[in-house]
């Protein structure tokens, strides 16, 4: 019997919100990001197993003013996208972002966020992965992740998406090519 009211996934504090929900094997990194810039790498072996409605435990301590947008898996043969509000990101290479407590501060993830804006989305991607970039102003671009350089995680990053005045680039989302999507759907049946 299915419920109409669905049931409790997590428990959550007034003001906090469920950001992403990964599926994975149990023996992955994981690299949460801020909008402030800040990231952290920990394997998921670090969050001990709990009850549905239990709390869950800190995965980055945040600063005043900062809020967590997106958690990704690690995979060190790929390069992380960091794609910021006013147009401007980056592509890193995964293994630039060293191991830390789960819970701590985290390392610089983006610099300059008076010209780049917020950190709005973060993505794994490699040399074969697209990306749209989607602004308020519905505007959207199709990129291929080899036109984005790949550059130094504590770096300001370049140019992704050229926008108007007022607009902002509010999220990002990989292309799944054919190929791409039916491996997915088959890792996904084999966990």
């Amino acid at each position: 019997r299915q419920r109409r009211g669905g049931i409790i996934g997590i428990g959550l504090e007034p003001g906090d919100d469920l950001v992403d929900v990964l599926r994975t094997d149990g023996n992955k990194n994981v690299i949460i990001a801020t909008a402030l810039g800040k990231a952290v790498r920990f394997h998921e072996k670090d969050v001990r197993p709990m009850g549905r409605a239990a709390k869950g435990v800190r995965g980055i301590t945040l600063q005043p003013g900062d809020e967590v947008i997106g958690m990704v898996v690690a995979d060190e043969s790929k390069s992380l996208l960091t794609v910021c509000g006013n147009g401007f990101g980056k592509r890193s290479p995964v293994n630039e972002y060293r191991f830390t407590n789960r819970g701590g501060k985290g390392v610089t993830n983006i610099k300059d966020l008076d010209r780049n804006g917020k950190v709005v989305a973060i993505k794994v991607v490699d040399d074969d992965t697209e990306i749209m970039f989607i602004s308020q102003h519905g505007i959207v671009i199709r990129v291929k992740a080899t036109d984005i350089s790949v550059i130094g995680r504590a770096t300001k990053g370049v140019r992704l998406m050229r926008l108007r005045e007022g607009d902002k680039v509010v999220d990002a989302a990989r292309i799944l090519q054919q190929k791409q999507h039916e491996k997915e759907i088959e890792k996904a049946g084999k966990e």
